[in-house]
């Protein structure tokens, strides 16, 4: 068998191929390759797709996280409380900003920062707070707004990872991952559950007036043309990948089965390893599965993983290194404080292959030869 990636954005395209091959076509010949109509025409489908008022595409995600903090007025010094067991881009823009970053530890079974965690850390220089919803589930939101609203601080979620999944309130209003707190922001990244063909990023709210600031922070500061109200940043999403998400956004919801039916397979054949402990799934949450990560007995991780690779089945670690443990977060004294569910996540967590083009056959062989390594 050939080997197994993480995952096939060649197979994903392949199935779209005339879609996306006319609508690239379409966007040549139009030469509105920047702030053209395909963004706008994207940025409306999105927001009817997440039912949320307004959708402001930007480069990349770690721009998006960077305009929200911009956007909501945070200052040098104020303190923005996150998860500690993360991808660096989540606290990269508070460091690059002036602002403290306070690293929080995070649930052992979802990877998920909690409310308890979230009130301990709260101080008087406590302004935001970023909830990550790691590896496509949602935090518990519905609480972590209320200590919001209790403490006046605001909530940027992180949804890089989680568009397409809901949140069911406790009288079960159900919403889209990103758009429950004051700001969501995510990413296209090409191995997204949407992802396009390069970079690419966008913010959601349903508060306008701090719509307007968004837009014109993303262009420069302007609001019209050569007038710069605000100093902003250069964060556009062009055309082509626009029209690339715009195709794509038809079949997230198709996307997110595929991704949530591989989990099943994995749950099931998986649950018996008793060195293996299978991911967690919310009560409050659906689970879309950025990525299947497992948690392996401490001292077998590494040597399955290596098992996996000469079997040709690709496999990672997401995160190798806690936040805290990372020399450029040292200067916050970090390094000092106690993160014991991050430290061992670090050293367990191994995630598997799960994307939208993998078959019955690549599922078999995938959990036969875990099976084979743990008898």
């Amino acid at each position: 068998m050939k080997k197994i990636q993480m995952v096939d954005l060649h197979g994903q395209y392949l199935k779209i191929k005339t879609e996306i091959d006319n609508a690239i076509q379409q966007v040549i010949n139009s030469t509105s390759f920047v702030k053209g109509p395909i963004v706008k025409e994207f940025e409306d489908d999105l927001a009817k797709y997440l039912n949320v008022k307004n959708i402001i595409a930007c480069a990349n995600g770690t721009d998006a996280l960077q305009i929200a903090m911009m956007a909501l007025g945070l200052k040098p010094g104020d303190e923005v409380i996150t998860a500690n067991f993360t991808f660096i881009a989540t606290v990269e823009v508070i460091a690059l900003l002036g602002l403290t970053p306070v690293l929080i530890d995070v649930d052992p079974e979802t990877f998920l920062i909690t409310p308890e965690k979230i009130e301990e850390a709260i101080t008087p220089k406590t302004k935001a707070i970023v909830p990550v919803h790691l590896f496509g589930q949602n935090c518990d939101m519905e609480k972590i707004n209320e200590i919001a609203k209790k403490h006046n601080i605001y909530v940027i979620e992180d949804a890089a990872q989680s568009i397409g999944s809901d949140y069911i309130f406790s009288d079960m209003r159900t919403f889209k991952s990103g758009t429950i707190g004051d700001i969501g922001c995510t990413s296209f990244f090409p191995s997204k559950n949407l992802g396009c063909y390069g970079d690419g990023g966008a913010l959601f709210t349903n508060n306008n007036d701090l719509a307007t600031i968004i837009k014109s922070i993303a262009n420069h500061g302007m609001e019209k043309k050569y007038h710069h109200d605000r100093i902003g940043v250069n964060s556009r999403l062009d055309g082509i990948q626009a029209a690339i998400l715009k195709e794509k956004l038809k079949y997230l919801n198709e996307y997110c089965q595929a991704r949530q039916k591989v989990a099943d397979f994995y749950d099931r054949e998986l649950s018996r390893i008793s060195e293996i402990q299978i991911p967690k799934r919310g009560n409050n949450s659906s689970h879309v599965f950025h990525q299947y990560t497992l948690k392996v007995a401490k001292n077998l991780r590494n040597k399955l993983k290596e098992y996996l690779a000469k079997h040709n089945i690709a496999s990672m670690i997401y995160y190798p290194i806690p936040l805290h443990k990372q020399n450029a977060f040292q200067k916050f004294g970090s390094s000092k404080l106690e993160y014991p569910v991050s430290g061992k996540l670090a050293e367990t967590v191994l995630s598997l292959p799960i994307h939208t083009e993998m078959d019955i056959e690549q599922l078999k062989y995938i959990t036969s030869t875990i099976t084979k390594f743990f008898d």
